[in-house]
């Protein structure tokens, strides 16, 4: 309990400190270790990342609590560094659920997690505003009792449904129940980046290398982003590496992909420090 109330300090810290930071995104241990190396201050679990790496979909019905706690662990057990992670919608629709699901990630050593308001429900992608924030009340509750940040996500942009009053709303209503960072993911530009960070006064979360359009860490703070994540991007780009590699072997013949590849000496070196 200690080592994860000193995690949760410093993750804290990071929310509190003048400007904004990036918490990268690892999908395994391995990619944990990699980001940890390299000097990432805080990561966070990505279920895209994720279920790309076991070959399924990111969904609900493709990835169970159990098996997105397991690989938090893994990811955990691999670094020094705080971990938040991505718990969808809670992994069932009851307030309980969500409740329950915080408590089981803080006792595989996370400091944070998410919670959205997405139902997995093409015909009715949104929880109703009502339950989406006794959802997350129900989270916030659980989260007070430990050391533990809790996120708040409103989807509507993810959904279909571009709706920046009612997005504004919910995130407003969820930092009112208690949640202590707030995320729309695939807000459409700054401005509306803007008009979220102004509606609120918890730190807030963007996702960045989910859309064409792409603003740098400084455009960000200015418009008053605390947090970017980065979401399942960087696992997108091993695997585009791999794909470019695999074309150019069947399509070329060639194998000049290496090139650019990271040596087998550099990667065993990540994998054989100690990080914990």
């Amino acid at each position: 309990m200690a080592d994860l109330e000193a995690k949760h300090r410093v993750f804290v810290a990071l929310h509190e400190r003048p400007g904004a930071f990036v918490v990268a995104n690892p999908w395994d241990a391995g990619s944990s270790r990699i980001l940890t190396a390299l000097g990432h201050e805080a990561l966070a679990t990505t279920s895209a990342g994720f279920a790309f790496a076991v070959g399924r979909r990111d969904s609900t019905a493709s990835l169970s609590r159990d098996a997105i706690l397991e690989n938090a662990r893994a990811i955990v057990d691999a670094t020094h560094l705080p971990v938040t992670a991505d718990l969808e919608d809670g992994f069932g629709t009851d307030p309980e659920a969500c409740a329950l699901t915080i408590a089981r990630a803080s006792e595989i050593g996370l400091v944070g997690g998410s919670i959205e308001d997405a139902t997995g429900d093409a015909a009715s992608p949104i929880f109703d505003f009502g339950h989406a924030v006794e959802r997350v009340a129900a989270a916030a509750e659980a989260a007070r009792r430990l050391p533990f940040v809790l996120t708040a996500r409103a989807e509507n942009h993810l959904c279909g449904r571009p709706d920046l009053d009612d997005t504004i709303r919910r995130l407003q209503a969820f930092e009112e129940a208690g949640a202590h960072v707030l995320y729309a993911p695939n807000l459409p530009d700054l401005e509306a980046i803007r008009a979220v960070c102004a509606a609120v006064s918890r730190p807030v979360n963007v996702v960045a290398g989910l859309s064409p359009r792409q603003y740098t860490v400084a455009e960000l703070e200015a418009a008053g982003v605390k947090r970017i994540s980065v979401g399942g991007s960087f696992a997108r780009a091993a695997l585009g590496g791999l794909a470019r590699a695999a074309r150019e072997v069947l399509d070329r013949g060639t194998f000049t992909y290496a090139a650019e590849a990271m040596s087998g000496s550099e990667a065993r070196s990540y994998m054989a420090e100690a990080t914990r």
